[in-house]
């Protein structure tokens, strides 16, 4: 993949909860890759090429991040950050129409829509990585965030992917449904 400059990989392990009382823990797991963006500078009808970067950069995430969880993938999320010579569109066509496809796959289920977050940044900026549970939409338990960035991207023409998976909900979660 000849758009791929750098990937990285977070693991994060939640061993308490918000008052520092001992939990199950709670592992989550952001990979992100920093892609050319071949669009940069233009404004175009025909975001295709981007598709494409979206499934293929995803595969290879998706398979890093759920390795790295040790565990079944029960949540899961996506996100992008453009550079400011992009389109924000670049980066809802790198991470709606064929990423799906290839996360769904890694976590072995996805009956759920997958969360999701776009923005145009500069280089470093944190993006929110969204997560909900991936066969249950309105598991209340699993609406979580992760939030992740690159130090030296995105630069303005390219794009940074962030997936992430979560073993468990938040910890200690006491928002139900309709309450």
């Amino acid at each position: 993949m000849d758009e791929l400059r750098e990937t990285l990989l977070l693991r994060e392990v939640i061993r308490t909860d918000p008052m520092g009382t001992p939990c199950s823990p709670v592992v989550r797991v952001a990979a992100l890759a920093v892609l050319r963006n071949p669009l940069a500078g233009q404004v175009v009808e025909d975001l295709t090429p981007l598709f494409a970067l979206g499934a293929d950069a995803g595969a290879l995430l998706a398979a890093e991040a759920v390795a790295a969880l040790g565990a079944p993938a029960v949540s899961y999320g996506k996100a992008a950050l453009v550079g400011v010579a992009g389109d924000m569109e670049h980066g809802g066509a790198v991470v709606h129409p064929r990423l799906g496809a290839p996360m769904r796959a890694a976590s072995e289920g996805g009956a759920a829509v997958i969360p999701s977050n776009v923005k145009l940044a500069a280089m470093g900026t944190a993006i929110d990585l969204p997560l909900g549970h991936k066969d249950d939409a309105w598991s209340f338990d699993h609406f979580d965030t992760m939030t992740v960035s690159v130090p030296d991207g995105p630069r303005p023409d390219e794009i940074v992917l962030a997936l992430a998976y979560a073993t468990a909900g938040r910890p200690k979660p006491r928002c139900p449904k309709g309450g």
